[in-house]
C-alpha cells in the first residue's frame, strides 16, 4: 500500500525547486553568496522578480537574505537540500529493490520457459 506523509517544508521545497530559474539561482549560490543584482546579471527580468524567486527559496528554506545598506545578499541554506535529498534517495531504493524483484521474477519466468521448450519433443 502506498504510503503518504505530509511534509510542507518538503512540499516547499520542491515548489520552490520546480522552477528552472530558481534552480539556476541555487547553482549560482553554490558558488558563494550572491547579491541580488548577482543573481538578476544571467536573465532578462527586472529585479522585482529576482526578489520574488528569492523569496520563494527563503520560504522554502533553501536561501537566507541579509540586507546591509542598499545590497541584498542571499547564501545557500544546504539543510533544506539536504532533506530533499534524503527523500529522493530513500524512494529511489524503494523503487530499485521493487525494480530488482521484478526482474527476478521475470527471469525465473523466462527460465521456465525455456525449460518448457527443451522438454517437448518436436511432432513429426
Amino acid at each position: 500500500m502506498l504510503q503518504h506523509s505530509t511534509d510542507p517544508q518538503l512540499d516547499r521545497v520542491f515548489l520552490a525547486l520546480a522552477d528552472s530559474t530558481r534552480r539556476a539561482m541555487i547553482e549560482q549560490l553554490s558558488g558563494g553568496p550572491r547579491s541580488i543584482s548577482e543573481l538578476a546579471a544571467p536573465y532578462d527580468v527586472t529585479l522585482t522578480a529576482i526578489g520574488q524567486h528569492v523569496l520563494a527559496l527563503e520560504t522554502a528554506g533553501l536561501v537566507k537574505s541579509e540586507k546591509v545598506g542598499r545590497v541584498r545578499t542571499v547564501t545557500l541554506e544546504p539543510k533544506a537540500l539536504a532533506r530533499a535529498e534524503r527523500w529522493l534517495v530513500t524512494h529511489q531504493k524503494r523503487w530499485a529493490q521493487r525494480l530488482d524483484r521484478l526482474g527476478d521474477l521475470l527471469a525465473e519466468d523466462d527460465d521456465d520457459d525455456a525449460s518448457a521448450t527443451k522438454t517437448k519433443s518436436p511432432k513429426k
